[in-house]
């Protein structure tokens, strides 16, 4: 795997335990909002950070693309 790949692997788990989520939930809420391509699209600053920034982080891209 890809160390891109790995680190989306760590995004949904980070993800999934801040918001006390199962991983189909994660997975639907990725799915809908496409943050798939964003974290790998971001994958060289976000990698950088720590986990509370990355939840932050999916947290406003997911509020940006609901008010579209």
């Amino acid at each position: 795997m890809s160390e891109a790949g790995i680190f989306l692997v760590h995004c949904i788990e980070t993800y999934k335990f801040a918001k006390q989520l199962t991983g189909k939930q994660v997975s639907e809420l990725f799915n809908t909002y496409n943050v798939w391509d964003y974290i790998y699209s971001c994958f060289e600053a976000l990698h950088t950070t720590g986990d509370n920034y990355i939840v932050e982080d999916i947290d406003l891209y997911i509020k940006s693309c609901q008010s579209y």
